[in-house]
């Protein structure tokens, strides 16, 4: 999935915050400004010299974006902050050639207020700027690290990335325990074919995230062998696990009323009123869980889902900690340390 940098907010945010790749990035160009406050700062001058433009463009793009390059570390020193900052810049003086004494530009004596960039805003400036060859080298080299270490991170492929989060064991049991008891139902309580098991599981899907299986898997790229549901976030597992009670509850009041089983109109029919109840009364859970999804996906798998396009946003710094941080964890090493805890529930 192709990004544009330049024209996404949210694609330039979900680099932004993801701390690991933002690392990585660093080390790769090997900047040198000034330590302070255990952060690198940048000037303006350093900047405009690094993407080779002028310091009356930065200034430009200062203007039209301050509160996004505010929020990602830039800001402007005075006071005791500068007179600091100053004291440092004079007794490094490796950095002496970089601060001459016009007073405009750089650290004057005389200088009052000078804005600062540190790493994260120097970055995110350069996702910005449309003139500058070196900020267009920049972004590409950028987007391949961010791939690598999300790749890296996730143990060389990103298919399960999903199983890594802390609550996915948890409400993977929780559904599967669901998804037996509506199946169950299906067989027991209505007529039709083993079709019926894939027709209402997609209409569970499609209610849930707007998608049937096959849809699903094609743009997760999922092979034959790959397990769906084995690939989904925890918080969809859990909207999933609600549907599944809830329409199973539905489907035995149903067969229990009626006294025979259901002909596959008649549950046609129910899941039509029960969506639209169930819409009213988990509308927050599944636009949270349509959200995530879209968003996770574009990020950390670079897939797209083109019909919940509209809900991608952006991913936390707590996100790219739960999914790429110390935390995260292959599921195979989840189970071992949680085997007893699920034999208790398993026997409950």
């Amino acid at each position: 999935m192709t990004k544009e940098l330049t024209n996404s907010n949210i694609d330039r945010q979900n680099i932004l915050n993801n701390l690991y790749a933002v690392k990585e990035i660093q080390k790769a160009l090997g900047l040198k400004g000034v330590m302070f406050d255990n952060k690198m700062l940048f000037i303006k001058k350093q900047v405009a010299e690094f993407y080779d433009i002028d310091e009356r463009t930065v200034e430009r793009y200062l203007e039209r974006y301050e509160e996004e390059l505010k929020r990602n570390g830039y800001e402007v020193l005075s006071g005791e902050k500068l007179k600091k900052f100053k004291k440092i810049v004079t007794l490094e003086s490796n950095n002496i050639a970089v601060f001459s004494d016009d007073t405009d530009t750089n650290v004057g004596i005389k200088t009052v207020r000078i804005g600062v960039f540190d790493f994260r805003s120097f970055l995110n400036l350069g996702m910005l700027i449309t003139e500058s060859e070196k900020a267009k080298q920049m972004r590409s080299i950028v987007l391949d690290i961010v791939i690598d270490t999300i790749n890296k991170k996730a143990g060389g492929h990103t298919k399960y990335i999903n199983q890594r989060e802390e609550n996915f064991l948890l409400s993977s049991f929780y559904e599967e325990d669901y998804r037996k008891k509506f199946t169950n139902a299906l067989h027991e309580c209505v007529d039709g074919g083993t079709a019926k098991f894939a027709i209402y599981t997609n209409k569970i899907y499609k209610s849930v995230f707007k998608e049937n299986a096959r849809e699903y898997r094609n743009i997760l790229k999922l092979s034959k062998k790959d397990s769906t549901r084995s690939t989904l976030y925890s918080e969809i597992l859990n909207v999933i696990s609600a549907y599944e009670n809830g329409l199973e509850n539905k489907i035995r009041n149903k067969h229990k009323e009626l006294g025979r089983k259901m002909t596959m109109e008649e549950l046609d029919f129910l899941y039509e009123n029960f969506e639209k109840e169930s819409e009213a009364i988990l509308a927050p859970h599944i636009h949270d869980s349509r959200a995530k999804m879209a968003s996770r996906d574009a990020s950390f798998r670079d897939a797209l889902h083109i019909k919940l396009e509209e809900y991608i946003g952006e991913i936390s710094e707590l996100d790219f900690e739960k999914f790429l941080g110390e935390k995260s964890k292959e599921l195979s090493k989840r189970i071992e340390e949680n085997k007893d805890v699920f034999k208790r529930l398993k026997d409950r």
